[in-house]
């Protein structure tokens, strides 16, 4: 059985301009990010869990929740501001029994557990897979005066997800530089309700969302945040 470091990013991710992250909202009285990092907490094959920060909210990150995180027993990476950069920083923490890693957006609190569970399995055969989600209704391509160009079915799209799963080998070169490429990607089919949080707007749609998930298997939570997240 392979053995994962679940590692939690604060940067958005690419293809998200700008700096904008819902981490921090608070999504029916908690932050995205808690919720986020407690998706992976008490799974046999999830032996770490890294939340990379920036360095200009280490001190925010500690004082609101350093006491949370260290009794789950989660570790903070300081990276930079960008997707990459928290991921290259996250590299020399890894977990030396760790073969592979699941990469999450503290922006994306709303994930079902069994999306978790199939993800976990399909990385046992491929070293870089992707939850993805169908698009809904027609996309209208724009010029760059915000123009419109061209009509495309949205069957011809989907909509890349978070958590993926990539090999400890792959992230090394992703954290160098090499982004993963759409053709190494295995898509596998996610929740429509795994959206993310784009600031504190977004958090009453959340709210919903939770509440549509399927539940997990019930089991007695080993500490009280596992039976929170739920």
């Amino acid at each position: 059985m392979s053995t994962f470091t679940a590692l939690v990013l604060t940067a958005p991710p690419p293809g998200h301009t700008g700096e904008s992250s819902g981490a921090m909202a608070k999504v029916d009285g908690r932050e995205s990010v808690l919720r986020c990092v407690e998706l992976f907490l008490n799974r046999d094959n999830i032996k770490q869990i890294l939340l990379a920060i920036s360095p200009e909210s280490e001190e925010e990150i500690k004082r609101k929740f350093g006491g949370a995180l260290g009794f789950m027993g989660i570790k903070l990476v300081i990276g930079g501001k960008k997707w990459g950069e928290q991921i290259a920083a996250a590299v020399p923490k890894i977990a030396a029994e760790s073969s592979h890693i699941l990469v999450h957006d503290a922006s994306r609190p709303v994930v079902p557990y069994a999306d978790i569970d199939a993800l976990l399995e399909s990385a046992e055969r491929h070293a870089a897979v992707a939850l993805v989600a169908p698009l809904r209704g027609a996309l209208v391509e724009l010029d760059e005066g915000g123009g419109a160009m061209a009509l495309h079915q949205p069957t011809a799209f989907v909509q890349l997800l978070t958590p993926q799963a990539v090999s400890r080998a792959r992230l090394v070169e992703w954290g160098g530089g090499r982004d993963i490429h759409p053709t190494e990607w295995t898509l596998l089919k996610g929740s429509a309700l795994n959206i993310r949080l784009n600031g504190a707007g977004d958090a009453a749609l959340a709210k919903a969302m939770l509440g549509l998930l399927p539940k997990p298997k019930s089991k007695a939570p080993s500490n009280p945040f596992e039976e929170a997240q739920w």
